[in-house]
């Protein structure tokens, strides 16, 4: 058994000195919108974005104008992506279930799901303008019930992107900025003058965009570390070169450092998807980024045995996984570690990324090892709640709490529970004994 790479990508060396960079901009510039609030944002807007407006929200008239830009089959397929998004971010938000039981006489617990009460939503697009992005941060939190959604959003080509606005005024942002990268996360986190700020921060973005979420985390929350997109092809001799090398390449094409992998165990497979990317290559608009990210981040790795690609696909735990051979149901029990899957060669990652109805931001750089991606669920907060209801319940628990309190010598908390012993035992619960 033997595990051969046919092509490496950047050693993980040189990955760390560009996080490493990443994360020292990311520091300085959040210290800045700190210190100098909306002044700041407009310095840093000038000087990425070559934006200046008199104002960064857009007003009501701005975003109804924008989305009149639109053809009807623009607004037609808009609204067809953001329906799929929503009924399948309804199907998981039906699943969460408020709950109360009594789990023994008197004693009654539960919990409810309460929705996090305001977000700060980023949607790329300074390169591309992400429309998807908005269904799936602005849509899915107007499902969970979020009370305000504030949706971020660069300009592109020098103005706001009319399908992008679209997209999240019908998604149900609340309040809508052109404003991008770092600023634009720093401003909802931490607020301005003229922001206030949101309680959590979602949505993808580039690495800058990922490192300003990882060093605001705990100040607000995040949905998860969502960086440069990744792909992993899965296959074997079932499927052929044009599908696996237009797969990796259609993601690769986000930007220069996008990982694309494919794993294989047919060698012939392997070598012709080389070949062909290094066609495609040829002809592909967006090659210059693409071949970017296939230079410096493509990798193929040949494997004997299916044992063997689930061990590999498992331990790189990508954010795409495109799944393409005799046993794909085998790959979807047996995984543990990735993103999301698209099964079959009828299936792909960008159907995933733009109108399916599942969530395309996933997690990036093995995050897939402990959290899956955004969902309904990112959204709502799981409380729980107690209560005693009987006189007998509440002598018979105070009494086990008090001796597991001074178990651990909490003098403190013991008395909290003698006291419920006395008030509520009456004759037949003895100081400091179960109430049997």
């Amino acid at each position: 058994m033997a595990i051969i790479y046919l092509k490496r990508g950047k050693p993980d060396s040189e990955r760390a000195q560009d996080d490493a960079k990443t994360k020292a901009v990311v520091e300085q510039t959040l210290l800045d919108i700190e210190a100098r609030g909306d002044a700041a944002v407009r310095d840093l807007s000038t000087k990425f974005d070559n934006y200046t407006p008199d104002h960064f929200r857009l007003t009501e008239q701005e975003i109804s104008d924008l989305v009149g830009d639109l053809s009807e089959r623009e607004l037609a397929d808009i609204k067809f992506a953001q329906e799929q998004v929503r009924n399948f971010a309804q199907a998981q938000r039906d699943s969460m279930l408020d709950i109360e039981v009594e789990t023994m006489p008197g004693v009654i617990l539960g919990h409810k799901n309460i929705p996090v009460q305001s977000v700060g939503c980023y949607v790329p697009g300074g390169k591309f303008p992400m429309v998807a992005s908005a269904h799936m941060s602005v849509a899915t939190a107007s499902i969970a019930g979020v009370p305000r959604i504030i949706a971020c959003t660069p300009p592109f080509n020098g103005k706001p992107n009319s399908a992008v606005i679209a997209a999240m005024h019908f998604g149900g942002a609340h309040e809508i900025y052109i404003m991008g990268g770092i600023q634009a996360v720093g401003a909802m986190a931490i607020g301005t003058e003229t922001i206030d700020p949101v309680h959590m921060l979602v949505g993808p973005g580039n690495a800058f965009v990922a490192e300003a979420k990882r060093q605001l985390f705990g100040r607000v929350g995040i949905d998860l570390f969502a960086g440069p997109t990744e792909t992993m092809v899965i296959a074997d001799k079932t499927v052929d070169a044009e599908l696996c090398a237009t797969d990796l390449l259609g993601q690769a094409e986000h930007g220069y450092n996008s990982p694309a992998i494919l794993v294989t165990n047919n060698e012939k497979l392997a070598r012709t998807t080389m070949s062909e990317i290094d066609r495609l290559l040829q002809i592909l608009p967006t090659a210059d980024t693409a071949g970017k990210s296939w230079q410096d981040y493509g990798e193929v790795i040949l494997c004997d045995t299916y044992d063997e690609m689930l061990k590999i696909a498992d331990e790189i735990a990508s954010e795409h996984v495109q799944v393409m051979t005799d046993r794909d149901d085998w790959f979807l029990e047996k995984m543990t570690c990735y993103g999301a899957l698209f099964l079959g060669p009828r299936t792909n990652v960008a159907n995933g990324d733009k109108v399916i109805g599942t969530n395309h931001t996933l997690p990036t750089k093995k995050a897939g090892r402990y959290t899956g991606g955004l969902w309904v669920g990112k959204f709502l907060k799981t409380h729980s709640y107690q209560k005693i209801t009987t006189d007998a319940a509440a002598a018979k628990i105070g009494a086990y709490g008090s001796r597991l309190c001074l178990l651990e010598g909490f003098v403190g908390h013991a008395e909290q529970c003698n006291l419920r012993v006395r008030r509520y035992g009456g004759q037949n619960v003895p100081y400091g004994e179960g109430a049997e």
